[in-house]
């Protein structure tokens, strides 16, 4: 398949550079650089080109018309050899929060690598929520409530939040007997975390300590810092082993928030289920998911 006029199939089905360059994975300069160069070998313009609007000419109208079924044709091609000769291939980005990244999906990775090796992958870890479309992203992993409109959302587990404290911190400060207690404690949040929606409760209140890292909320409240809201995928091991105690039971966070797989609602890589297909097992048997 000749490269450059599949770009330029494709930048005549998205009416723009800047679209055809996000779906690419290019710059707009370098969708624009390869079209000229099409252009020079064919000896015709394709595309008339203006601030306003891009339009194929009578020469680029007649060309596409003869070679979008034929590029068609080659991706679905392709395609069906790609799923009989060993599974996905080709490039994979994935977005994650950072924490979850890094225990729940990094650590995981092997297996799957191993078994798709032509998948050639690359996992960003940010507590910013980049735009999937945008940002060229194939994959993103969001915890939240609300995932991103016009795009395939699946949710793939609940979050459950609980608070908890270190028994040394409470040695220290007490226990909390009801929410109001909480106005007599530390409480630790990243920013844009409060207020806690809660079972049965909102608890609006002001860190002990401002960070933008959720990985530093959990390592101050590990260290007897205060009271946090924090997601079980996070601290089940330090409730199961004793670092960490759970207060007021009764008031988990909201169970609206999940954790969601998000991507393209058109045009996501066979690569995309084979990889959630994978992590969805291996979460299975989390002690989280329960």
């Amino acid at each position: 398949m000749d490269p450059d006029i599949a770009l330029f199939v494709d930048v005549v089905r998205e009416g723009s550079l800047a679209s055809a360059a996000r779906l690419w994975r290019l710059s707009p300069a370098m969708v624009s650089k390869r079209i000229a160069r099409l252009e020079r070998r064919l000896g015709v313009r394709l595309l008339h080109r203006t601030t306003r609007r891009l339009a194929p000419t009578t020469a680029g109208a007649a060309f596409h018309m003869e070679v979008a079924p034929l590029i068609a044709g080659l991706r679905a091609a392709e395609a069906r050899a790609t799923q009989n000769g060993g599974g996905p291939a080709g490039p994979l980005w994935v977005s994650a929060p950072t924490s979850f990244g890094r225990m729940w999906i990094a650590p995981y990775l092997t297996p799957f690598l191993d078994r798709y090796p032509a998948i050639r992958l690359r996992l960003d870890l940010t507590d910013d929520f980049i735009d999937v479309i945008d940002g060229g992203i194939d994959l993103a992993i969001r915890i939240t409530a609300t995932p991103p409109s016009g795009l395939e959302a699946h949710r793939l587990a609940d979050n459950r939040r609980v608070l908890c404290a270190s028994p040394a911190y409470l040695a220290r400060a007490g226990t909390p007997q009801n929410i109001a207690d909480l106005a007599d404690h530390a409480l630790l949040a990243a920013q844009g975390q409060f207020p806690w929606r809660l079972t049965g409760a909102t608890v609006n209140g002001e860190s002990r300590v401002e960070t933008p890292s959720s990985e530093v909320v959990r390592e101050l409240v590990l260290g007897g810092a205060g009271i946090a809201l924090r997601s079980l995928w996070d601290v089940g091991d330090a409730l199961a082993d004793g670092r960490l105690v759970r207060i007021l039971p009764a008031h988990e966070g909201s169970a609206a928030v999940g954790i969601w797989a998000v991507h393209a609602a058109a045009g996501a890589p066979p690569a995309v289920p084979a990889l959630l297909a994978h992590l969805s097992e291996v979460w299975r048997d989390a002690t989280w998911m329960t």
